[in-house]
């Protein structure tokens, strides 16, 4: 049985952790708010442009004049694998889905016979990688978004990734990340980025079905232009989804920690009461044994 001293300690180290877990969700709280503004503006301009390039595609699909981000390298024997995560950790379940579901995707590539090379984006997902696929790793980003997610630290990223393509270093490129739905559902996306694929959001009620566009200059050269634009907008989207998730899974684990905390300390002063008390009377029964004993 522990000590009344021991129980004390105990009593007083979870309480200097839920003062801890109580701030860090505020400060996760307060860093939500902007993160999913953020995640949600960008939104509608990634999924108009990405719209707009299956418009303009469609007519180039197939011809020997098709841009290489579109037409692909007519193979798809190596595959990359952007796996996003967080620099830091203790937010709940966030990074634990994501490298779930890469792993998932690099069983299921390597069982199919595919050559796999991974690109990590954060420190987590960096180092899950180094632990089970160390000789796959080719290339991992860190301290992206650590004062706010900018497109710059996207395009460097998709700049880091088209120079490969160029190199002829792989056929396909998928990210995943995970999309922020609410502070306590984050949805696990994987998102093919070259080639480039329709998108799979239905298109609105309000679009022109079979309108036809004359384009200048001619479509190969606007994709040629747009295609890259559109592989650094991409990311930076899923780095903004993730930023806003990242935050929403914190809040939403320090608000349990922080609970379970305070029933911790409720248990523990029950039993240091209690122990108190039959210190007490243990005693109290010795003084009076010893007096009677007189």
């Amino acid at each position: 049985m522990a000590s009344l001293k021991d129980l004390r300690n105990r009593i007083r180290s979870v309480q200097s952790t839920r003062k801890i877990t109580s701030a860090m969700k505020v400060v996760a709280a307060s860093r939500l708010k902007k993160a999913q503004d953020a995640a949600e503006a960008s939104r509608p301009y990634a999924v108009r442009m990405e719209r707009m390039l299956a418009s303009l595609a469609q007519s180039m699909v197939g011809l020997p004049t098709a841009p290489p981000l579109l037409a692909g390298t007519g193979k798809s024997d190596t595959h990359l694998v952007i796996i996003a995560t967080s620099d830091r950790g203790l937010a709940g379940g966030f990074n634990a889905t994501i490298l779930r579901e890469a792993r998932r995707q690099i069983r299921a590539l390597i069982a199919e016979g595919k050559t796999v090379k991974i690109m990590t984006i954060g420190r987590k997902g960096r180092d899950a990688v180094k632990r089970e696929y160390p000789k796959l790793l080719i290339d991992s980003v860190t301290d992206v978004g650590r004062r706010g997610v900018h497109f710059s630290e996207a395009k460097s990223v998709s700049e880091a990734v088209l120079t490969r393509f160029e190199a002829g270093e792989f056929d396909v490129a998928t990210i995943i990340f995970a999309k922020f739905k609410s502070a306590i559902a984050q949805i696990v996306t994987v998102q093919q980025l070259i080639p480039f694929g329709a998108p799979t959001t239905a298109a609105p009620a309000d679009d022109v079905a079979g309108a036809i566009y004359e384009f200048e200059p001619s479509e190969e050269e606007i994709l040629t232009e747009l295609l890259p634009n559109n592989v650094g907008v991409q990311i930076f989207t899923a780095l903004l989804e993730n930023a806003a998730s990242e935050h929403g899974s914190r809040m939403t684990a320090m608000d349990n920690a922080t609970r379970n905390a305070g029933d911790m300390i409720k248990g523990l002063t029950l039993v240091y009461n209690r122990t108190r008390q039959a210190t007490i009377t243990k005693e109290l029964i010795e003084i009076i044994s010893g007096a009677e004993a007189l």
